[in-house]
């Protein structure tokens, strides 16, 4: 038993049931322990969760810096940062569906920490969308709204997105890029 294997269970257990669905004791039974025996791979439930919150934020932001790193134009990094954003919600729906679920649940000051990694990752796609509209490749008359939009169609993928489904989470994550590129009303 190690920690990683409790914080495996419990982003299993809270994105079926919800943080608060999810008591310690079923964490432990999942885990073939006792409650008791969760407190030598961890602190408490909130520690849990702001774990798993704070790691996939982390790379959900590694993930976007990498994707758009050495890109040129803003529609070929707005394309990638979907992409990569879009993909990873196919591909990591369990840690999408927490993320998106619970982080109310989280108590400060780790809710506003949590949030403002959230708002930078907001802030890094909507300033690729100002670029663009600077430069006039795009078209669109709310930055704001349109890195909105672009961010919460992604983020619906973790909700129905199935690996026996009819596209590959690759083929979803294309359309979405191109999907990205239309809201913006994209000219080249």
């Amino acid at each position: 038993m190690t920690r990683e294997t409790v914080l495996d269970q419990a982003l299993t257990l809270f994105a079926e049931r919800g943080y608060h669905g999810t008591p310690l004791s079923e964490i432990a039974e999942a885990l073939g322990i006792r409650t008791p025996s969760l407190y030598n791979h961890m602190g408490s439930k909130h520690e849990l969760l702001e774990t798993i919150l704070t790691r996939t934020l982390d790379e959900v932001l590694a993930d976007f810096a990498a994707a758009v790193r050495d890109v040129d134009g803003p529609a070929a990094r707005l394309h990638a940062a979907t992409r990569v954003y879009a993909l990873r919600h196919a591909t990591h729906r369990r840690e999408a569906l927490v993320v998106n679920r619970d982080t109310t649940s989280l108590d400060e000051p780790d809710l506003s920490r949590v949030r403002e990694r959230r708002r930078e990752h907001e802030r890094a796609v909507r300033a690729i969308i100002i670029d663009g509209v600077g430069t006039g490749g795009f078209q669109v008359g709310d930055p704001a709204l349109a890195s909105f939009a672009i961010l919460e169609m992604s983020v619906s993928i973790a909700r129905w997105f199935r690996d026996d489904g009819p596209r590959t989470a690759e083929q979803v994550a294309d359309e979405f890029a191109g999907y990205a590129l239309r809201i913006v009303r994209y000219r080249p």
